[in-house]
């Protein structure tokens, strides 16, 4: 691990605390807050009452999270939302927007399998700004900048926030901007209209899709994966970004496929001078001792690295691991290692993990592997359960990590 820049893991009793994953994990300009279930931490069980209920602990848990930690809930730029309905969305709608005094943050929303724990019908992560940095940083001032183009669809988000060296756009769903409604069609189409609401989005502030660093691809049935890999090929000629596939029970307006990203923003936020970091390097990386795919294993940009989706696959054969989910769950995070590894980091580097399982009642299993990879404090985590996962494998997991040393021409 490089020492320049120290990441900083935290915990406070006035959330719920676990023991397979810190609260907040801060490193350079950003904090990554783990998912919180609707657990009211004085008791440890979940709170009693319908979703809008539900939906007000899991927020009032990472309020207090980020207020332990001296910010407030406007310096969140992303927080994704997993239902176990996607008609309760309304409901907790109404809960979310009381939270924010300003612009409103990006937003992914999921319908998923399962929770984990049973009686919960709704588990929110977060993403938040960190304008004073990890030591030894000094503390600076930046503004988070959110913006929105009448070129996409709007919603109760920001259609992107850029804070530091990235911006975070909401999933965009398959929605003409100019109708409102869903566009005709198969998967094929509907990706299709995914990726041309980022692009506008992207462009009505300067950017451009090769600025895309990670893609996460939100599918209703899992072997329309690659169909939508088909199209995103359209949209990534020169350089394909990390990329997950995640099962969902569920998306919004009943669509087939929702996207999200995560992009570079090289000219910064102010005020820092769009010539100092105009110039930073997008790096991606792939290695021999993990799985192939058809997109980067890593992809580094400024002070952080996003490793994309790891099956169980053995990277000789290209094939499913044998044995149950504690194995599958071990050649994932092997896999995940030798990624890490191949571009000179090591797993204490992560900063959060993302976790699905065919069965969430598997955590256990997989948690009695997870922990072993670990040295110092575990990163932030995100676990659901979802109906399918590639290759009809058990457990899926990809990784967040963090990159002291940036990428060129940083020094």
């Amino acid at each position: 691990m490089c020492a320049d820049i120290v990441k900083l893991s935290r915990n406070t009793e006035s959330a719920p605390v676990s023991s397979f994953s810190t609260q907040t994990v801060a490193f350079s300009h950003y904090n990554n807050i783990s998912a919180q279930l609707p657990v009211d931490p004085k008791t440890g069980e979940i709170v009693i009452g319908d979703v809008k209920q539900q939906a007000k602990q899991c927020l009032e848990n990472i309020k207090a999270i980020v207020e332990s930690i001296g910010h407030v809930m406007d310096d969140v730029v992303k927080l994704n939302i997993f239902v176990k309905n996607i008609a309760d969305l309304t409901e907790i709608d109404e809960v979310y927007t009381t939270f924010f005094q300003s612009d409103l943050p990006t937003r992914t929303t999921v319908a998923v399998a399962a929770l984990p724990m049973s009686d919960a019908l709704v588990q929110i992560d977060a993403l938040i700004s960190n304008g004073e940095g990890t030591a030894p940083q000094d503390p600076c001032d930046l503004i988070k900048v959110s913006r929105n183009t009448e070129n996409a669809p709007k919603g109760l988000y920001s259609q992107t926030a850029a804070f530091s060296h990235y911006n975070n756009l909401s999933s965009q769903l398959p929605v003409d901007p100019k109708t409102g409604e869903i566009v005709a069609g198969g998967v094929k189409e509907q990706a299709e209209q995914c990726l041309t609401n980022i692009k506008a989005i992207l462009e009505s502030i300067d950017h451009v899709m090769d600025d895309v660093v990670k893609t996460t691809i939100f599918l209703k049935d899992i072997s329309d994966a690659e169909a939508v890999n088909e199209v995103c090929e359209k949209f990534f000629p020169n350089y394909v970004p990390a990329r997950t596939h995640i099962s969902a029970s569920a998306l919004p307006m009943d669509a087939l496929v929702q996207i999200d990203t995560v992009v570079s923003h090289g000219d910064g936020t102010p005020p820092q001078l769009p010539e100092d970091a105009r110039l930073i390097v997008i790096e991606a990386n792939n290695t021999d001792k993990a799985p192939n795919a058809s997109y980067s294993h890593t992809v580094a940009f400024s002070h952080y690295n996003h490793i994309s989706g790891q099956l169980p696959l053995n990277p000789e054969t290209s094939e499913i691991l044998a044995g149950g989910v504690k194995e599958q769950a071990e050649q994932c995070l092997k896999n995940i290692k030798a990624i890490i590894e191949s571009v000179d980091h090591v797993m204490d580097d992560t900063v959060k993990m993302n976790i699905q399982l065919k069965n969430i009642e598997d955590i256990d299993a997989v948690n009695e592997v997870y922990t072993t990879f670990f040295k110092g404090d575990l990163p932030a985590r995100t676990v659901f359960g979802v109906s399918d996962i590639p290759m009809n494998a058990l457990v899926q997991i990809d990784a967040v990590v963090s990159n002291c040393e940036g990428t060129p021409p940083q020094e």
